[in-house]
């Protein structure tokens, strides 16, 4: 499928139309580059806790889950114990998944140990060049670019990172612009 053009008149990737919702996650976040420690690990996270469900189910709970996880703090919520692990399963605002919690938390601890940082490790697995997705069927689920990336982080303590998350954490943050080639936002950020 191909950009679509909204009532606004300006064409998007087909999924940046289907709600309200992902008409301003589209147009005003996705793809825009994040080079900060903390949005990266926020995006990780829900990238993680996206497995397996709707993103549309994420963006709505995202408030919930900046609230509950210390608004994505690295070094707070590293220091999360068992009575912090049991408060979030009973916390209706997030997606409660022990596993992708206990990834979460042990997540910012392996951000922190990182010499250089989280986003600047992440960074190094950027694809700048990647060609212009001309329609849907074009956008890859991964690359070895996010296959590299899921491996070195696994290889440093990181957990529900596997290839596709990666890449979903590099299209939502500006490693690669997955904008299709013709949507109004395609090199918007660079």
């Amino acid at each position: 499928m191909s950009t679509v053009v909204g009532e606004d008149g300006l064409a998007r990737c087909p999924w940046g139309l289907s709600t309200p919702d992902y008409v301003t996650y589209h147009d005003a976040e996705w793809g825009r580059p994040v080079r900060d420690d903390q949005g990266i690990y926020e995006r990780l996270c829900l990238e993680a806790f996206q497995s397996g469900l709707s993103w549309l189910t994420i963006l709505r709970k995202r408030e919930g889950f900046r609230r509950a996880f210390s608004g994505f703090d690295l070094e707070k919520v590293a220091a999360y114990g068992a009575e912090d692990i049991e408060r979030l399963l009973g916390d209706v605002s997030i997606v409660r998944n022990r596993a992708k919690i206990e990834a979460a938390v042990a997540n910012a601890g392996a951000a922190l140990a990182l010499p250089d940082g989280l986003a600047a490790t992440v960074w190094t697995y950027a694809d700048p060049d990647a060609p212009a997705p001309k329609t849907s069927a074009d956008v890859p689920a991964s690359t070895p670019g996010s296959k590299a990336l899921a491996k070195d982080l696994k290889k440093r303590g990181f957990r529900f990172v596997g290839p596709t998350t990666a890449y979903a954490l590099m299209e939502a943050c500006g490693l690669v612009d997955d904008h299709l080639a013709d949507c109004h936002r395609r090199g918007a950020y660079t």
